[in-house]
């Protein structure tokens, strides 16, 4: 099977879409080494971004809610983002990206939380939330990556499973009982479908759906999917792996595609895919 990773890259000259992140709030001195790992995973973000030709835009809870003290424990916004408040922002950005991180609060879709969440945080919930819906108001593409996928999801209306049991594909390793960072297995895109134009539209020689290698370190899932989405890439084992909103460029992926351990192309080809649907929408 055929994989087409590689995109072309805007030219030069051309304007940088400016693609706006929410910034982790929980601080990496946090004992769970997951948090760490997930705002190193920020970074990456940020630094894929750049170099796929986009600007990353910094969110933070100062410019989403004005006279909130404080930006994050371990990211900062810019000045200008600050000064400008919500609408100035929102209307200057060209995209949006929602990364990982710890869980979200099961009360969202109407559970209690179990034993097994971790680093929940009402308040990164709320930015995380805010900046998804005004993306999704003012008709931003928009991208959310694992924690990112899963908030889609509720705010669409559906469920999550708040820790997967094991099963014939391995979806995390243990990293805080000193395990390794990823899981790996392959996932089977829908043809056509958004995330599969993230990685390049080739099919197999049967014409069947586009199928990557991809790093997995979620205990969480997407139980029922909001009515408004259709799945577009899953797991062998069923899981759903990918969402979207036929209706706008909104999806998102429960793998994470920014991970430093993957071949180069494979790693920067979807985030300099996003920033070029940015740059044709904007």
């Amino acid at each position: 099977m055929q994989n087409l990773i590689m995109q072309n890259s805007a030219p030069a000259s051309s304007p940088r879409p400016r693609i706006g992140i929410p910034v982790r709030l929980s601080s990496s001195a946090n004992p769970d080494p997951r948090v760490a790992k997930a705002n190193g995973l920020f970074d990456d973000i940020v630094d894929l971004l750049r170099e796929g030709g986009g600007e990353p835009v910094p969110l933070t809870p100062e410019v989403l809610f004005p006279g909130t003290a404080g930006a994050s424990a371990d990211h900062g916004g810019p000045a200008d983002a600050r000064a400008a408040g919500a609408d100035g922002v929102f209307s200057a950005l060209d995209g949006v990206i929602l990364p990982g991180g710890g869980d979200l609060d099961p009360r969202l879709y109407g559970e209690e939380a179990g034993n097994a969440c971790y680093d929940v945080n009402p308040e990164q919930d709320r930015l995380d939330a805010a900046v998804a819906r005004r993306a999704i108001e003012a008709g931003l593409p928009l991208l959310g990556i694992c924690r990112g996928h899963q908030l889609l999801n509720v705010l669409y209306g559906g469920t999550l499973i708040q820790d997967m049991t094991a099963g014939t594909v391995r979806h995390r390793d243990s990293l805080a009982e000193g395990g390794g960072l990823w899981a790996w297995h392959d996932v089977v895109m829908t043809p056509g479908s958004k995330v599969a134009g993230l990685y390049g539209e080739v099919a197999d020689d049967a014409g069947g759906a586009l199928s990557v290698k991809i790093a997995s370190g979620h205990h969480q899932a997407v139980s029922r999917v909001a009515p408004a989405l259709v799945v577009t890439a899953v797991a062998d084992d069923g899981t759903i792996e990918a969402l979207e909103d036929p209706q706008r460029w909104v999806a998102s992926v429960q793998w994470h595609p920014e991970v430093a351990e993957l071949p180069d192309a494979l790693r920067q080809g979807p985030f300099r895919a996003f920033v070029e649907v940015c740059r044709r929408t904007s």
